[in-house]
């Protein structure tokens, strides 16, 4: 099987502000996105050879990028993969530019997820086998306890455990222009907070968000022709795992071990193969990952191998994951203090990482910045996640 490393360039990237945008609906999240990747790579709608667009709300069809944008006539898809939906837009626009079928496009992730009138935390995430139906604060609360008993964590130790991730994303935000959450919080805060479904508190968990990112990609050997930063992707991987859609129950399991994301870990096994990379803790420089609540995270730093198995505790207290650490992690705030347009996510996430390979992250910019990861997972522990890993770099 061929590898997809430097064959596709990112030319141009944009995202809106993420927050509580009542004022402005889904079509006009989506003109500042991609206005803003257009400019970025001094490309016109006449440049443009087809789009994708990601959402999981936003709309049936992809006549929802063609009415924002008015263009007549261009080749859209849009495509759906829960919350991995903007790097599901990036895999398809990828593999159809690295075939040789276009040699521009645009990809596209967007959703108002403040103004459907249902919250995640009503929405049921998963089954347990005990517990019955989930919504999904239960649902990673269930993870949170099991991680804790596997690996003889105090609840308490892990609740503040969690509180450190938490702080952590927030300070990162606060040096986000763009980020909907702006203010530092202590882990005594996070501590004291509400409780959401025990251990997770109200700082444990992302906000409901609206937002719009995008990319431009075109061939490798036409990147130049635009700009001398362009980045490359260097492997691109995605896992989808099996529930029965009824039940809510994992097919041909009884049972969730809840400590490890299975889908994640086969989604970067396949990205790292073919960026080569064989040790993702030393040779990735700066990594986004799902962080919809800080149990999420933790157990995310272990699935895609920034982590000893069940030894993520050691890293998180030792501040690897900070900015100043030995592998940065959500340095923008994450889902957690960024916000999660849900079909949006994906593709912030590589805007970070794209800002930061060009040195253009502002208050929270890295030194030495060059494999990057960005990582999306939707559904939930129970089983049925669809997780999607991509690893982009500077062009050698």
């Amino acid at each position: 099987m061929e590898s997809i490393k430097d064959k596709v360039a990112i030319i141009g990237m944009g995202c809106t502000k993420f927050g509580e945008n009542f004022s402005q609906p889904i079509s006009s999240l989506i003109i500042d996105a991609v206005s803003e990747a257009m400019e970025d790579a001094k490309v016109e709608s006449k440049d443009i050879n087809a789009a994708w667009f990601g959402t999981l709300m936003g709309g049936i069809t992809g006549g929802v990028l063609t009415e924002a944008m008015q263009w007549d006539n261009l080749p859209v898809t849009r495509v759906e993969n829960n919350c991995a939906s903007a790097l599901e837009a990036l895999r398809n626009g990828l593999f159809a530019v690295a075939c040789g079928a276009y040699d521009i496009v645009v990809v596209v992730g967007a959703e108002k997820c403040k103004d459907t009138g249902t919250g995640s935390l009503t929405f049921p995430y998963g089954y347990h086998p005990s517990y019955g139906y989930m919504q999904a604060p239960a649902a990673y609360a269930a993870a949170a306890l099991r991680y804790f008993e596997k690996y003889g964590i105090d609840v308490e130790e892990g609740k503040r455990l969690m509180a450190k991730i938490a702080v952590k994303n927030h300070y990162n935000g606060t040096l986000a222009p763009k980020a909907h959450f702006k203010k530092a919080i202590t882990e005594e805060t996070v501590m004291k907070a509400p409780i959401i479904s025990w251990p997770l508190g109200l700082f444990d968990c992302c906000p409901t968000t609206d937002g719009a990112s995008a990319a431009i990609l075109c061939r490798a050997d036409l990147a130049s022709k635009f700009r001398d930063d362009y980045i490359l992707v260097k492997g691109m991987g995605l896992a989808v795992g099996r529930r029965d859609v009824y039940s809510g129950r994992i097919k041909d399991r009884d049972d969730s071990d809840y400590t490890i994301w299975n889908e994640t870990v086969a989604a970067s096994k396949q990205a790292y193969d073919q960026a080569g990379i064989t040790d993702p803790r030393d040779q990735v420089t700066i990594a986004s990952v799902h962080d919809c609540f800080t149990i999420t995270e933790l157990i995310n730093y272990e699935s895609l191998g920034f982590s000893p198995i069940g030894k993520a505790k050691e890293d998180v207290e030792s501040g690897f994951f900070e900015l100043d650490g030995g592998l940065p992690v959500n340095t923008d705030g994450g889902l957690k203090a960024f916000g999660h347009p849900v079909g949006a996510s994906g593709l912030r996430m590589v805007y970070e990482i794209y800002q930061q390979i060009q040195g253009k992250a502002g208050k929270r910019q890295l030194k030495n910045v060059d494999l990057g990861v960005a990582h999306c997972q939707g559904g939930n522990p129970t089983g049925g996640f669809q997780a999607s890993v991509a690893v982009v770099g500077p062009r050698d």
